[in-house]
């Protein structure tokens, strides 16, 4: 079994009826390996409802963490993701094989927000208000990563627990995903790209007031 993990604005109903996610997982409705686990209405920071599924006594043996507003254009996804953490421990769709002090973003090496070099870059995320949108290609996956985007995750359950990885309370919507990282890396787990085909609708919210708080607190909880 798979669990799928989100937070949402909506209420049940609206999520269900409009938002990408929802569409997406009554298309793939049919796959009885997915268990959806939906925060409605949700005022939590990410951290707070990914933990929980975590911790959950009927935890499945795998878990997607995924935004509301992602499309899941794959729908050979619960094989891309059984395959995926057969190789890896935390699998992604886009991801940095390095990791560099003052790193702002898996994308961006420093604070300037200025794309790393296409060498050390991994995966491909489409972009759009409808499925199937247009494609970023980063570099060739899979790959080992340092960082993973926050946008899609997946995860072998035990592993986590095991090495006592979950995700910080303090990055409620930004830098969740770094974090996570970076403390699965340093509890010697396997981080890496997978392809899986996805649109997400949204580009991120990069120097916005909170993000820059965030940022703040990232780089004085891990010295840089």
């Amino acid at each position: 079994m798979i669990d799928v993990v989100s937070a949402t604005r909506l209420s049940e109903s609206m999520f269900w009826k409009s938002s990408a996610l929802g569409l997406s997982l009554t298309r793939l409705a049919r796959d009885g390996r997915f268990r959806a686990h939906v925060a409605f209405e949700n005022s939590r920071g990410l951290p707070e409802v990914y933990n929980a599924r975590l911790d959950a006594a009927d935890a499945a043996e795998r878990v997607v963490f995924v935004h509301d507003d992602v499309w899941l254009d794959d729908y050979f996804l619960a094989q891309r993701v059984a395959e995926g953490l057969e190789v890896f421990d935390v699998i992604g769709v886009a991801g940095n094989r390095r990791r560099t002090p003052f790193q702002a973003a898996w994308i961006f090496p420093d604070g300037k927000l200025e794309r790393d070099d296409a060498a050390n870059l991994s995966g491909a995320v489409a972009h759009g208000e409808d499925p199937f949108g247009a494609i970023s290609f980063f570099g060739a996956t899979p790959a080992p990563c340092e960082l993973l985007d926050g946008v899609f995750l997946a995860a072998n359950t035990a592993a986590l627990r095991e090495r006592a990885v979950r995700f910080d309370k303090r990055f409620d919507f930004h830098f969740y995903d770094m974090d996570f990282c970076r403390s699965a890396r340093a509890a010697g787990l396997r981080l890496g790209t997978w392809p899986i085909s996805l649109t997400h609708q949204s580009g991120g919210a990069f120097a916005t007031p909170s993000w820059v708080a965030r940022y703040e607190t990232y780089l004085a909880k891990w010295k840089g």
